[in-house]
């Protein structure tokens, strides 16, 4: 079995290459399109909107790292209280590696980051080790 780490992986829109064998499922896990990216151009499997963080919490948090523990303890929340806005994602990582797709540029403080490690918890509930 991959490592916790290797099997959700998290990759900056504007960075990204083409697919490489091996690197799984492709996710946008932001709300909005990355500015200036083509959508042909992320080759995506599924953009996750609905498990972004909601506007509000979004604009709160500004990518200011100084609230980054109220962030995640906040986007938690959200993610709990909407199972079905990640129903898609758990699947996907269940089946394989995924990739995280973001557009911040705060590679360290983004709901990615938020969102990975709270599905690698979530599978190791489930008995899937992450």
């Amino acid at each position: 079995m991959k490592a916790p780490q290797q099997r959700i992986r998290l990759a900056r829109a504007h960075r990204l290459r083409a697919a490489a064998p091996g690197e799984g499922a492709r996710v946008l896990v932001d709300r909005l399109w990355p500015r200036g990216i083509a959508k042909a151009d992320l080759a995506l499997d599924l953009w996750a909107r609905d498990a972004a963080p909601s506007d509000g919490l979004r604009r709160w948090f500004g990518h200011d790292p100084a609230r980054w523990a109220e962030f995640v303890r906040r986007y938690r929340a959200e993610l709990a209280a909407r199972p079905e806005a990640v129903a898609d994602l758990l699947a996907l990582c269940r089946r394989g590696p995924v990739t995280l797709i973001f557009a911040a540029r705060d590679e360290a403080h983004n709901n990615a980051v938020a969102l990975r490690d709270w599905l690698l918890e979530r599978l190791a509930e489930e008995g899937g080790g992450g």
